[in-house]
């Protein structure tokens, strides 16, 4: 039997399915799980399942990591609970959630700080990325060293086109738990409501908000086109995953399966980052056949109502200057 790349995207029942074979097949040492929020489909996942497959092939059958994607282990936050708890061992995050217990995790999610992305691998390869890695490592977690891509991220609406700083006055929009979600779409005099990802289609369809922001490559695979007529072009964020490991289950292997794993990981969130761009740069064809229309706003006007109401200001004070200049040292530019 050969779990192939088709059956990884059929369903989460072929991922459970896969592992469990794997699993007895192998008799494997050591049976971590890793979950996260994303459909099969996604690159992510994708791009995961060759690593897993590969890590209990050079493993020789001692390292087995069954996958849970689209939040079948709970959403986010619980998600990161069990993650600190050691009920699960892997979990890959967004750094804005992570903020919730890693605050400065959320530097590289200043709007508008990245215009490409050149400068995103510039930084998350370099010196933001260590830095944000060092403050992850004081919460007791262990991220691997290359942060896994999630993408430039645009806003969609069921009620309106956005074209202006103006159009999101009042503009009733889903954000993820992170303050600085909610600190960026409050300056812009939007109204913005925190849902964790695994109950946005239900919020978006049952007009609990208007709209909700994600890179194109997850309003794809979530089918969010179902219940959203617009999306913006704003490139508003970067944003990506970091992958996770509870300290204590990641000291727990060998030396060995750690660099296995770990020269896995790592050489798959390279091959995911091309992946997930070629998505995000081709899937608004498909989008558009789906019934969506698109607008290309001017980022700058954005940019600058940002500045007038203070965001960058407040956001330099509450990471510090260590790590605001880390990050203009990355986009070559000052935000404030």
């Amino acid at each position: 039997m050969k779990i192939t790349r088709r059956t990884m995207m059929i369903g989460t029942g072929a991922v459970a399915l896969g592992a469990a074979f794997h699993t007895r097949a192998y008799a494997a040492d050591f049976t971590y799980k890793f979950a996260n929020n994303l459909q099969p489909a996604h690159p992510l996942n994708v791009r995961l399942k060759e690593a897993t497959d590969k890590i209990l092939e050079e493993s020789g059958g001692r390292m087995q990591i069954n996958v849970f994607p689209a939040s079948q282990l709970g959403n986010d936050t619980e998600t990161l609970s069990q993650l600190r708890a050691g009920a699960t061992e892997f979990f890959s995050l967004s750094p804005l959630i992570l903020s919730t217990l890693v605050p400065n995790a959320a530097i590289s999610g200043i709007g508008f700080a990245f215009p490409d992305y050149d400068s995103v691998w510039k930084a998350m390869d370099g010196e933001l990325g260590a830095y944000a890695r060092a403050e992850i490592e004081k919460k007791g977690l262990v991220p691997m060293e290359k942060i896994w891509d999630n993408g430039f991220r645009q806003i969609t609406s069921s009620t309106k086109t956005i074209n202006t700083p103006a159009d999101l006055e009042g503009f009733k929009i889903r954000v993820p738990p992170s303050p600085l979600w909610q600190s960026m779409f409050t300056a812009f005099g939007a109204a913005p409501t925190t849902i964790n990802f695994s109950e946005v289609y239900t919020a978006l369809s049952t007009g609990v908000v208007d709209g909700q922001e994600n890179p194109l490559a997850i309003a794809s695979t979530a089918k969010l086109y179902e219940v959203q007529k617009h999306c913006a072009m704003t490139n508003h964020m970067w944003d990506g995953f970091w992958f996770l490991a509870n300290k204590r289950s990641w000291e727990a292997l060998p030396e060995d399966i750690r660099e296995i794993v770990a020269k896995n990981l790592n050489a798959s969130a390279l091959d995911q980052r091309t992946d997930t761009q070629k998505l995000n740069d081709t899937v608004r064809e498909e989008l558009t056949k789906n019934g969506m229309t698109f607008t290309d706003p001017d980022k700058a006007a954005f940019r600058e109502k940002l500045k007038a109401a203070g965001f960058y200001t407040d956001w330099k004070g509450k990471f510090g200057d260590e790590a605001w200049g880390i990050l203009e040292k990355a986009v070559g530019t000052s935000l404030t």
